[in-house]
């Protein structure tokens, strides 16, 4: 069983979510190896309790998760859909009990389909919008991605790379007070461009 409430204190208590899970997993049968209850924001998942249900699903100490709603277990339709398909492939089910999506039945399986659908329409969507700002950007002449070294700064490299012997990547970079990774990464094109 997972609960979360968003709050401490009196306003919010997991209380309400537990009692009709407790209810339904005796319904059905269940034993309830597990109760992991999060008092935090939904919008993270560093969710302590969140974190070990995860970790318990994947060595294999429960078989079905259950929680009261969608939004009181995944942040985004995305996130719930990948942790349904973590769940899937380590043969976990889930079982929402407001939305009434239980993927231990036909019906279920059916929802988390179509949701999946939905989470990848959506990814697309983000995608897409993505691709148009950076068009959009490089159409106006903004740089797009790492900025290149200094011309005078790719001749200071080649001419340091001649010295014998070749000082090594890190010492160029204290050298010339450049980053190691940037300097890395210009050596290395040097190289595929000789090779």
């Amino acid at each position: 069983i997972y609960a979360r409430v968003s709050t401490d204190g009196n306003r919010q208590d997991p209380e309400t979510q537990l009692r009709e899970l407790r209810d339904f997993a005796e319904r059905r049968g269940f034993e309830v190896v597990g109760e992991y209850i999060d008092h935090a924001s939904g919008k993270t998942e560093e969710r302590e309790s969140y974190k070990q249900l995860l970790e318990d699903a994947r060595r294999r100490r429960l078989d079905v998760v259950l929680v009261w709603r969608y939004d009181r277990f995944a942040r985004s339709t995305v996130a719930l859909v990948n942790a349904l398909a973590e769940f899937r492939s380590l043969g976990v089910d889930f079982v929402s009990l407001q939305e009434n999506v239980d993927t231990t039945t036909p019906q279920g399986e059916l929802i988390f389909s179509i949701m999946a659908s939905l989470a990848q329409f959506e990814s697309s969507l983000i995608s897409d919008r993505v691709k148009a700002g950076m068009a959009n950007a490089r159409a106006k002449g903004k740089q797009i991605g790492r900025v290149r070294i200094p011309k005078e700064t790719q001749e200071m490299i080649c001419g340091l790379l001649a010295e014998s012997p070749t000082p090594s990547i890190r010492s160029i970079s204290k050298r010339l007070g450049i980053g190691y990774d940037t300097t890395w990464r210009y050596v290395k094109e040097l190289k595929e461009l000789v090779a």
